[in-house]
C-alpha cells in the first residue's frame, strides 16, 4: 500500500502513578529523520523507540514529542543533611560560648539554612515506564501510519489519474506523427511542382527527401519508452510499501522522453500535446514527493 511521508498520530496510557502522551508527526524528507523530544527520565529508551520506529517507518522527517505527569507523592522526597546540621549546630555552640551569648537556635532556624533540608526525586521504576511509554508510543504509531496510509490512497488515485491523462497526450501524438508525414509530402511535392514549373517529379527524390524528414521527427522510439515507464509506475504503485525513490527515478525518466519528442516536434500540435505531456509529467513528479 502506497503510504503518504506527512501524518500524525497521539497516544496515551496511565496509571496510579503516571500519564504519559506521546505525539508523532512528519513531513516530507529524502531520508529518515528521527527528532526526539522527551524528559531527562525517558534517555535510556532512545534506542528502544528508535527501532520501534523504524520497523514502520522509512522515509520522512519525524518527529516525537513525549511528555509525562506524576501523581504519585512519592516522587518527590524531604531529606535533612544530618551532617550538614550538626557542623552548624558546632558552630553555634562555639559561637556561643566565645561571645558569652545565648545559643536560641531552634530546630525551625535551623531548618532555613542552605542545604539542611532539600528536596529529592524518588528513584523511579524503569520497567514501569517503559510500559507505559511503549504503550503510549503503540497508540500513536498506529493512528501515525494509518493517517499515512489514507493520505497514501488519496495519492494513489490522483496518480493513477495522471498517467491516464499521460497516456492520452501521448495517443495525440502517435496518431498525429504519420499525418504530418503525408502532409510534409504533399507541402514538398507542390513547392517541386512550382519550381520545376510543370515538369516532371522525381518520386525517388521525393521519397528520400521524406524518409530523411521522417526520421528527424519520429518520435516512436519515445513514446514506446513513455508507455513502458507508465505501466512500470503502475506496478509499483500497486506493490506500495516504500517506493518513493524509484518512482521518482522513473518519473526523471518521462521527463527525460516528453522532452526529446518537444525538441523533434515540427508541428503545433504536437508541440502543444508534448507540452501537455511534460505539464502532467511535473504534476506526478509533485506528487511522487509526498510519498513515503
Amino acid at each position: 500500500m502506497v503510504k503518504s511521508m506527512t501524518g500524525f498520530g497521539r497516544g496515551e496510557a496511565a496509571d496510579e502513578d503516571y500519564r504519559i502522551c506521546v505525539e508523532m508527526k512528519s513531513v516530507n524528507h529524502r531520508y529518515l529523520d528521527l527528532g526526539i523530544k522527551m524528559p531527562k527520565k525517558f534517555n535510556p529508551f532512545e534506542a528502544e523507540i528508535r527501532k520501534k520506529l523504524k520497523k514502520d517507518i522509512e522515509r520522512g522527517k519525524v518527529d516525537i514529542y513525549v511528555t509525562c505527569e506524576t501523581f504519585s507523592e512519592k516522587a518527590v522526597s524531604l531529606n535533612y543533611n544530618e551532617v550538614l546540621a550538626k557542623e552548624y549546630m558546632d558552630i553555634f555552640r562555639q559561637m556561643s560560648e566565645r561571645f558569652a551569648i545565648e545559643n536560641d537556635v531552634t530546630v525551625s532556624s535551623l531548618s532555613r539554612y542552605p542545604e539542611v533540608i532539600a528536596t529529592g526525586q524518588t528513584e523511579e521504576d524503569e520497567e514501569v515506564l517503559w510500559r507505559l511509554l511503549e504503550q503510549a508510543l503503540t497508540g500513536a504509531l498506529e493512528k501515525f501510519v494509518d493517517q499515512r496510509k489514507k493520505e497514501g490512497e488519496h495519492l494513489l488515485s490522483d496518480l493513477t489519474g495522471k498517467l491516464a491523462d499521460m497516456e492520452g497526450w501521448i495517443g495525440e501524438i502517435e496518431a498525429r506523427s504519420p499525418q504530418i508525414l503525408g502532409e510534409y509530402r504533399a507541402r514538398l511535392e507542390e513547392k517541386v511542382k512550382e519550381l520545376l514549373e510543370g515538369s516532371g517529379i522525381d518520386e525517388n527524390r521525393i521519397a528520400a527527401e521524406v524518409t530523411l524528414f521522417a526520421d528527424k521527427i519520429c518520435v516512436d522510439e519515445e513514446t514506446v519508452r513513455l508507455r513502458s515507464h507508465i505501466k512500470t509506475m503502475r506496478a509499483t504503485l500497486d506493490r506500495g510499501d516504500s517506493v518513493g525513490r524509484k518512482l521518482d527515478f522513473i518519473a526523471q525518466e518521462m521527463n527525460r522522453e516528453a522532452n526529446t519528442i518537444l525538441s523533434k516536434a515540427n508541428d503545433l500540435e504536437i508541440s502543444g500535446t508534448a507540452i501537455e505531456l511534460k505539464t502532467a509529467i511535473e504534476k506526478v513528479r509533485e506528487q511522487i514527493q509526498n510519498i513515503e
